[in-house]
C-alpha cells in the first residue's frame, strides 16, 4: 500500500480512496495528485476494509464507490460515519439511480457519477473539503447534499 500526504492550502489531509477496481483507484488517485499536493492517501478495495482504514486513519476525505464486495459503499459509509464522524465522504460511482443516489447522500456530502470524475471530481473536492455543498452539473437544480448537521 503506498502512502501520499495530501495538502489542501498547506493543510495536509488524510484521504481513503475505496474502490474495488484497482485501475479505477489508481486513476482517482492520479487526479488527486495532479490537483493536490498530495502524498498520503490510503486505498480499500472493499467496503469491510474501508471501515477498517477509515478507523484507524481518521481520513479527513473518504473516496468511496457504491458496489463494493463485502459491504456495499453505503452501508460502509454509514459505519464510517460512526467510527470517523469528521471524516467528508464523496461517493464515486456508476449508480445514477435517484434512490441510490439520495440514499447514498443521507451519509455522504457530495455524488459524482464515474462518467464526470474527470470534470467534477476536482471541485467536488475542494468544495467539500471547505464545508461548503458541491453541485454536480448532471444534477444541477437538486439539493442532494447531506445537511451539515451530521
Amino acid at each position: 500500500m503506498k502512502a501520499f500526504r495530501c495538502y489542501l492550502d498547506r493543510t495536509p489531509i488524510r484521504l481513503l480512496v475505496v474502490d474495488d477496481y484497482e485501475p479505477f483507484r489508481r486513476f482517482l488517485r492520479s487526479i488527486l495528485q495532479k490537483n493536490f499536493d498530495c502524498r498520503n492517501i490510503l486505498e480499500a478495495s472493499d467496503g469491510g476494509e474501508a471501515v477498517t482504514l477509515a478507523e484507524e486513519l481518521q481520513p479527513d476525505l473518504v473516496l468511496l464507490d457504491i458496489g463494493l464486495p463485502t459491504l456495499n459503499g453505503i452501508e460502509a459509509a454509514r459505519r464510517i460515519r460512526q467510527l470517523s464522524p469528521k471524516s467528508k465522504i464523496v461517493f464515486v460511482t456508476e449508480n445514477r439511480s435517484s434512490d441510490i443516489r439520495e440514499a447514498a447522500l443521507s451519509t455522504g456530502e457530495a455524488y459524482v457519477v464515474k462518467a464526470d470524475v474527470g470534470s467534477e471530481l476536482v471541485a467536488a473536492v475542494n468544495t467539500v473539503l471547505r464545508n461548503k455543498k458541491p453541485m454536480g452539473s448532471r444534477f444541477a437544480g437538486h439539493n442532494f447534499t447531506r445537511t451539515s448537521g451530521g
